[in-house]
C-alpha cells in the first residue's frame, strides 16, 4: 500500500510492521548557513585573488531554485597567460625542487582539511550543481579526500610507478573539468599532478566553479606555495587559451566528446601530453541468473540516483529476454518510490538538472524517443517542484539499437531498455556504440561474468554492482570515450616523462 502526498508528491510504502498504515517522510533539510559565498569571485593566480584583465563576469545559479549564487570572473587570454606563467615560476623555483616526501606532506594536509570541511563542501557542491546532498556528502567529498590521501602516499614512491626507468615531472599541467562532479574531478586531476611534481592551472566548468574556488582556501590553509595551483574561470574561450598556451606541457580534459576532439586537434604536433575522459553510453547486462532485486537497485543507482549526470551512467539496459518483463515491472515499481525535489533534503533521490539549457536538451531527446516508437514510462505519482530544473525519471523499453536515445549520451535520468537472448547478442548490443567508457554485468556465475567482460569494449566494468569508485583503481575509456587513465598507479603516468 502506498500514499502519494499532496505536499511532496512522493509515493511512500506503508511499513510492513503495521499493515494499512501510511506515512510520509518528514523533510530533513541540510542547512546552507554553513556555507559563505562571496557575491563576486575573482581569479586565483600566483597565490593572489586578482580581477580579470577585461573586467568581465558571469553568473552562477542554483539549479534547484534558479536563484543567483555569485558572479564569477571570466578569464581572458591575458589572464590565462598570467596563470600559466605563475605556475611555471612556481615549478622552476619551488615545487620541482621539493622532495617527494615534502610534496606528500602538503597533500596529506590538504586531505585532512577536506575531511574537516566535508560538510561545508558537500552543501556548496549541492547548491552549485543540483545533485542530492546525500550524494555529495556520502560519495563525492569522501572520494575527494581519498584521492588526495592516496596520491600523497605515492609522492615519494614514484620509482615504483614504472620500475627500471628514471621519471621526471613535466612542468605545467592545464586541466579542464566538467560540471557533473566538480570537486571530485578537480581532485582526480590536481592530486596526481602535484604528487608527481607538476604545477597546475585549473579551469572549472562555468556552471559549477564554486567548490574549486573554495578548495583554494584549503590549499592556503595547508601552506601550499603560491603558484602551485592556479584557477581561471570562464567558458570555452578560456579553456581554448589554456590548452593552446606554449608553456603548458600536459593537458587533461574531462567533458564532451566534441570538445575533446577539438582539443586533440589543437595540441596535435605540439609535444604536449594529452588525456581525455569524454562521453559514454554505458550498458547494464542483466542475465536470467542474476539476483534480480539487486540488479534493479544497481540500475537505479547507476542512472537515477545521480540524475544520469555521471559520464559512465548506465543509461542502456540490456535484459535477457526470459526475465525482461519481470525486471521491467520491478523497475517501474521502484521508480514510483523515487523522491524528486530539494537537493538539500536528505530524503531526496533525484535533485535538479544542472542548467536550464541541459534540461531542455534532455526534454528534446525524450520527445525524440517517443516519436521514434519506443515504449515510454514515467512515474506520474511524482510531483515536481514548481520552480527549478527538475525532471521525472523515465524509462524507454522496446528500444532498437538505431534509436537516438540508445546512441546519444543523455545527461539526465533517462533509461533505454532492450532485450537479448544469448550472451553473444548481449555483447554485440553492448558494443554497438562509438563510446567505450563503462559497463555493468549482472550474473551469479563468475565464469560468465569473466567471459563476457573479456569481450566488452569498455574501460571500466563492474560485476554485480555499479558506480563504485576507488582512488586505487584506474578509470577511463577508449573509442569516443577518450584515452588515458585517472586513478591508481596509471593516473600518475600521464604526469611523468621518462628521462635518460
Amino acid at each position: 500500500m502506498t500514499k502519494t502526498t499532496a505536499k511532496t508528491g512522493r509515493a511512500v510504502p506503508a511499513p510492513s510492521a503495521a499493515p494499512g498504515l501510511v506515512v510520509d517522510y518528514a523533510p530533513s533539510i541540510e542547512s546552507d548557513k554553513i556555507v559563505t559565498i562571496a557575491p563576486r569571485q575573482q581569479l586565483y593566480i600566483g597565490g593572489q585573488w586578482v580581477k580579470p584583465v577585461e573586467g568581465r563576469y558571469f553568473q552562477t545559479t542554483n539549479p534547484a531554485t534558479l536563484a543567483p549564487l555569485s558572479e564569477i570572473a571570466e578569464a581572458g587570454a591575458a589572464d590565462v597567460d598570467a596563470a600559466v606563467r605563475a605556475a611555471k615560476r612556481a615549478y622552476d623555483r619551488t615545487w620541482s625542487k621539493l622532495s617527494g616526501r615534502e610534496r606528500g606532506r602538503y597533500l596529506f594536509r590538504i586531505a585532512r582539511l577536506i575531511q574537516e570541511r566535508a560538510r561545508e563542501l558537500a552543501v556548496l557542491e549541492t547548491l552549485d550543481n543540483g545533485k542530492p546532498i546525500r550524494e555529495t556528502r556520502d560519495v563525492d567529498i569522501p572520494l575527494v579526500a581519498a584521492h588526495f590521501f592516496y596520491y600523497a602516499g605515492w609522492a615519494d614512491k614514484l620509482g615504483y610507478a614504472l620500475p627500471g626507468v628514471k621519471l621526471a615531472p613535466l612542468g605545467v599541467a592545464g586541466q579542464i573539468i566538467p560540471w557533473n562532479f566538480p570537486l571530485l574531478m578537480a581532485a582526480w586531476k590536481i592530486a596526481p599532478a602535484l604528487a608527481c611534481g607538476n604545477t597546475v592551472v585549473l579551469k572549472p566548468a562555468e556552471q559549477t566553479p564554486l567548490t574549486a574556488l573554495k578548495l583554494i582556501e584549503i590549499f592556503e590553509a595547508a601552506g601550499l606555495p603560491p603558484g602551485v595551483v592556479n584557477i581561471v574561470t570562464g567558458a570555452g574561450a578560456t579553456g581554448a587559451a589554456l590548452t593552446a598556451h606554449p608553456l603548458v606541457r600536459k593537458v587533461a580534459f574531462t567533458g564532451s566528446t566534441e570538445v575533446g576532439k577539438t582539443i586533440a586537434r589543437s595540441v596535435a604536433g605540439s609535444g604536449k601530453k594529452l588525456t581525455l575522459e569524454l562521453g559514454g553510453k554505458s550498458a547494464h547486462l542483466i542475465f536470467a541468473d542474476a539476483a534480480i532485486d539487486q540488479a534493479v537497485e544497481g540500475v537505479v543507482n547507476g542512472i537515477f540516483f545521480n540524475q544520469g549526470h555521471v559520464c559512465c551512467a548506465g543509461s542502456r539496459l540490456l535484459i535477457e529476454e526470459s526475465v525482461a518483463e519481470r525486471v521491467l515491472d520491478k523497475l517501474r515499481t521502484r521508480m514510483q518510490k523515487l523522491r524528486v525535489g530539494n537537493p538539500l533534503d536528505k530524503n531526496t533521490d533525484i535533485g535538479a538538472i544542472n542548467s536550464t539549457a541541459e534540461l531542455e536538451k534532455i526534454r528534446r531527446l525524450v520527445e525524440t524517443g517517443k516519436q521514434e516508437g519506443a515504449r515510454y514510462y514515467e512515474p506520474e505519482n511524482i510531483t515536481l517542484p514548481a520552480k527549478g530544473n527538475f525532471l521525472r525519471p523515465c524509462l524507454f523499453s522496446d528500444v532498437a539499437s538505431s534509436h537516438t536515445i540508445c546512441r546519444v549520451e543523455v545527461f539526465g535520468p533517462v533509461l533505454a531498455a532492450s532485450t537479448f537472448r544469448t550472451p553473444a547478442e548481449a555483447i554485440a548490443k553492448a558494443n554497438d556504440t562509438p563510446y567505450g567508457l563503462a559497463a555493468g554485468i549482472w550474473s551469479e556465475k563468475g565464469s560468465k561474468v569473466h567471459a563476457v567482460a573479456a569481450q566488452l569494449r569498455a574501460g571500466v566494468i563492474w560485476a554485480n554492482t555499479y558506480n563504485k569508485f576507488d582512488p586505487t583503481a584506474p578509470f577511463g575509456g577508449y573509442g569516443e570515450s577518450g584515452y588515458g587513465r585517472e586513478g591508481g598507479r596509471h593516473g600518475l603516468l600521464p604526469y611523468l616523462e621518462v628521462v635518460p
